[in-house]
């Protein structure tokens, strides 16, 4: 006969240590790089979605990491810094296959930010995030295809940066939508910042940048509440002091919401290129946010080819080379303002979504570097400044953060 269900069991909370920080720790203990290089003495996090050799690479769901074998070679970027002397800590948490913004993640736990008890973390780089903020580890390497260095950068009062695309190496990276990531890093101070980007940035392609303007984006600004609109124009005019003057302008005539629209339309295909089938080959349990983007990728994968969202994305790289030259940056908003407390509502968290991605989608779809400033609003809470510069331009944008933080 057949047997009768039994009660519903509870469900196991996630370990402690993975709420409380993010930390997914090597069972070898630390990996310590070539002594004597220019990042000897740096702790390092590396975010789950980067190959780490002898290491399983979870990228944030249980079942990726149940399919996948163990990578025997570590991500090139993981690779430089160890040959520059860094040593890795542990692997930490991200959002499932880092399509989300939040930093929520319902298998591994969410990482807590230090910077705003109570409040996401921001994703997808969300567990490297948590442990530079806390002071865990000196740095913390990510990656950004929609915002997931730029936003957690902002949430957790962090300095973050996004390289020119193609800058920086990104095999051994579990894709999200190729022609848009990149490998990022996060940290507290500038010359951190900029000693990575020495190490992980391809000279080839280096741009001779010399900054003499500041431009401010005033929609990407209306995007925010005032509060946070005061805090980052003064960080503006502290940028400004050392490259005056300060231009106002509006970014996207035709609005951020068409540019992100077109974000969307050519990554969402992407997407699903990388990981529809995986997807096929069984249920992978992701949460409700990550399981309705993915079908929405998938629902956007069995449409035409979008060619105006290819037209629109050239507008906007050629509206940026025009703007920044080879002498100006674009100040903007890094994310929709402080962090959201972790019991928003549904509506709420994609609202604010909506908000990230118009401010991210500029960058994104032109491929330019992006430098963020952390700055605290009304009571404390952080938020970031992105400053964006010109394809090519990361070592002078590298250098003019560590001069200033």
């Amino acid at each position: 006969m057949d047997l009768e269900p039994g009660p519903p069991q509870p469900q196991q909370p996630p370990p402690t240590w993975r709420v409380v920080d993010g930390d997914l720790p090597l069972d070898a203990g630390p990996r310590h790089g070539a002594p004597g290089g220019p990042l000897d003495g740096l702790t390092v996090a590396v975010k789950d979605n980067m190959d780490l050799a002898g290491v399983p690479t979870g990228a944030g769901n249980p079942h990726w990491r149940a399919t996948h074998p163990v990578p025997e070679v570590d991500a090139t970027a993981v690779a430089r810094l160890l040959a520059a002397g860094a040593t890795i800590e542990c692997k930490a948490v991200t959002d499932e296959l880092a399509y989300s913004l939040s930093g929520t993640n319902v298998h591994d736990g969410t990482p807590r930010n230090p910077a705003a008890p109570g409040c996401e973390p921001g994703g997808s780089s969300s567990g490297p995030a948590a442990l530079v903020a806390a002071g865990r580890v000196d740095l913390g390497l990510g990656s950004d295809t929609a915002g997931s260095i730029r936003v957690p950068a902002s949430y957790c009062g962090l300095l973050g940066f996004r390289p020119t695309h193609g800058r920086v190496p990104t095999d051994g990276l579990v894709p999200l939508a190729p022609s848009f990531d990149t490998v990022g890093w996060l940290a507290r101070n500038g010359a951190v910042l900029h000693a990575v980007g020495s190490v992980l940035l391809e000279p080839g392609s280096r741009l001779p940048v010399r900054f003499r303007r500041v431009i401010v984006a005033e929609d990407a600004m209306g995007e925010v509440d005032d509060a946070t609109i005061a805090t980052l124009e003064a960080l503006v005019g502290r940028v400004g002091e050392r490259l005056a003057p300060v231009e106002h302008i509006r970014l996207a005539p035709d609005g951020l919401d068409v540019w992100a629209a077109a974000f969307l339309s050519i990554s969402r295909p992407e997407v699903w290129l990388a990981h529809g089938e995986w997807i096929g080959q069984g249920d992978p349990g992701f949460g409700p946010g990550v399981g309705a983007r993915f079908a929405a990728a998938r629902d956007a994968a069995g449409e035409p080819a979008d060619a105006l969202a290819s037209e629109i994305r050239q507008h906007v790289t050629d509206r940026l080379d025009e703007l920044l030259g080879d002498d100006a940056m674009l100040a903007l908003p890094a994310a929709g303002g402080p962090a959201p407390p972790l019991d928003a509502s549904a509506d709420d968290k994609e609202r604010r979504r909506g908000v990230n991605l118009r401010l991210g989608a500029a960058a994104g779809l032109a491929g330019c570097p992006v430098a963020v400033l952390p700055a605290a609003a009304d009571g404390g809470a952080p938020v970031g400044l992105a400053l964006v510069g010109p394809r090519g331009g990361d070592e002078a944008l590298l250098e003019l953060i560590a001069a200033l933080l």
